[in-house]
């Protein structure tokens, strides 16, 4: 029988916690703690180990040292397939303008502040890559709201390369290096020009980042967007079209390509962090797009701008920015890897007033986000302090077990059980009203590149470009393009430019010295199917003809929100 306890014995929860504390492990200083194993035993000093005598073999008994190897040799988790180099800080966001006539979020309601992290990064160099590449830039909140965690997923730039979802990994690996020389497209550039040329919806972000946002001054100084079409839902069940926005309240500026090698490695992730060491903190300003259900249909019937297209963008004037409040980042990070290496964010941690659209390439990073976080820290990932929600609230579900399981529920019933029952909250939005407007048979879809696919990188050329901006962007393509080593590719990809401005192609022609194709209706793309074709033959991705045809083109509406998508009936009731 176990000894019963006395006055005489000592109660470890008088002495001390029973378990370490993050925040208190956090910020002790080195002078408050001592050296010990593992295993919390004191140890006299890191460099000993146990051996035979001075100089004979080492003694497997020494667990300090093997222990210390062999936590070593497993510092390393596997880096972020995209998004690997990165950083950023902590801080907090409060709401200026209420949204609450058409979102239910607690976040948005009047005066509501809640803490923030946020990470920058570039898109597709490895973790010790340079800051200043030229790439996207990622740029992701997560918002630790009174009703859970809001990661907002984004990046620096309003579209993206594709808006099928499949064509994500095969766009990625060519933006890695190459699989025989093993060389960036900074020195072989023929994969990233190759999967560009067959796929012409991505020439808006291309215009994008081969001209002067393609390398921002730092994270400070670049806007976010979402880049997703997600829904807002008011407390009445009304729900409208929203794209988030993050302005910065530092302006923005640019690196020439010229001058990106006279800055250092790390020079985003530095400017940031003095920036913050000395009291000037970042903010940001938020702000949403808002479209009904009804302006969805006639900006598709109208003007042919698909608000479910990842390469679309919404035009500013029918749709003009509504401030809803602002965030600063006011606190860098105590140790990088903690809460920033291990920090996860999920376009499917959404709280209630927020749903996803039918974006295809959204609703393919539903699923792709926390699969990744799964396999790179683990299942139990969202229980990491940095990961974890901060709600007034106990939490509880049925995700038990797996490895490095911390929060375990205890001794609760492991299922949904009658006799110590679980505590729930009513419904807050009606998932029929908001999404019962789908209503069809299995398709196999795959978009088509049409003349609308032009409209914004055409703008960008003709109004927003200056004669020097256009310059340096002639410069910055040609000279990537130099590292090409199919002549063809270059050819395809001035087609395409041709579709946007034959001054832009006559441009790129002279500057590399090519001659490209005529126009587009001539070629054949393996990665969509091509509206501008007139023989048949080449109207197909690849030469596969889909499983049917709808009226004369492959794709009826190309996956926008067509007249008659939405059930208004339902929505009104």
């Amino acid at each position: 029988m176990a000894p019963s306890a006395t006055a005489d014995q000592v109660d470890s929860k008088q002495v001390g916690n029973i378990h370490r504390d993050y925040t208190e492990d956090r910020n002790a200083s080195s002078e408050d703690t001592v050296y010990v194993a593992a295993n919390g035993a004191p140890y006299p000093h890191p460099y000993e180990a146990q051996r035979v005598g001075e100089n004979g073999p080492l003694l497997l008994q020494d667990f300090h040292l093997v222990d210390l190897i062999s936590h070593f040799d497993r510092e390393r988790i596997p880096e972020r397939v995209v998004h690997a180099k990165g950083g950023g800080a902590h801080g907090y966001y409060q709401t200026t303008d209420t949204l609450e006539d058409i979102c239910m979020a607690d976040l948005f309601q009047a005066g509501k502040k809640c803490p923030i992290s946020v990470r920058f990064s570039t898109v597709g160099g490895e973790s010790g890559s340079h800051d200043c590449a030229r790439d996207p830039r990622g740029f992701s909140i997560k918002f630790r709201t009174e009703e859970g965690n809001w990661d907002m997923v984004a990046n620096n730039t309003p579209a993206f390369f594709l808006r099928d979802p499949a064509k994500f990994p095969h766009f990625i690996h060519t933006q890695k290096r190459d699989p025989q020389n093993h060389m960036t497209h900074a020195d072989d550039s023929t994969m990233f020009w190759d999967y560009l040329s067959q796929n012409p919806e991505s020439v808006h972000q291309v215009m994008i980042l081969m001209g002067d946002r393609g390398i921002p001054d730092g994270w400070r100084k670049m806007h976010g967007y979402a880049g997703h079409t997600l829904k807002l839902v008011n407390k009445s069940g009304e729900w409208v079209y929203a794209q988030m926005h993050m302005k910065s309240k530092q302006g923005t500026d640019f690196i020439t390509q010229a001058d990106s090698a006279n800055y250092s490695p790390d020079y985003a992730q530095k400017d940031l962090y003095n920036a913050i060491e000395k009291g000037d903190f970042p903010g940001w300003d938020v702000c949403w797009q808002i479209m009904t259900p009804k302006e969805a249909e006639d900006l598709w019937e109208k003007q042919k701008i698909n608000i479910l297209d990842l390469t679309h963008v919404w035009p500013h004037k029918q749709f003009p920015l509504r401030k809803v409040g602002e965030f600063f980042l006011n606190e860098n990070v105590k140790n990088y890897f903690a809460e920033i290496e291990q920090i996860a964010f999920n376009p499917g941690h959404l709280v209630p007033g927020i749903e996803p659209s039918a974006d295809p390439v959204l609703q393919s990073r539903l699923f792709s986000y926390p699969d990744t976080h799964r396999h790179r820290i683990g299942v139990n990932y969202q229980q990491l302090p940095v990961n974890s929600p901060r709600v007034p609230y106990k939490m509880a579900n049925f995700q038990r077990d797996g490895q490095m399981a911390f929060f375990n529920q205890g001794s609760r019933p492991p299922y949904l059980s009658s006799i110590s029952p679980i505590q729930f909250r009513q419904r807050t939005t009606d998932l029929d009203k908001t999404h019962s407007h789908f209503l069809a048979g299995a398709v196999a879809f795959l978009s088509e590149i049409r003349p609308e696919d032009f409209n914004a990188a055409r703008a960008l050329w003709d109004k927003v470009m200056d004669d020097a901006a256009k310059e340096r962007f002639i410069e910055n393509i040609s000279g990537h393009m130099s590292t090409c080593r199919k002549e063809d590719i270059i050819k395809r990809q001035i087609a395409i430019f041709r579709e946007v401005s034959s001054d832009l192609a006559s441009r790129l022609e002279k500057a590399t010295g090519v001659k490209g194709h005529a126009s587009i209706a001539d070629l054949t793309f393996n990665g969509t199917h091509n509206g501008f074709a007139k023989e048949e033959g080449k109207k197909h991705a690849n030469g596969m003809k889909p499983a049917a045809h709808v009226g004369d083109s492959i794709v009826k509406s190309n996956g926008a929100p067509a007249a008659g998508t939405h059930n208004f009936e339902v929505l009104a009731h």
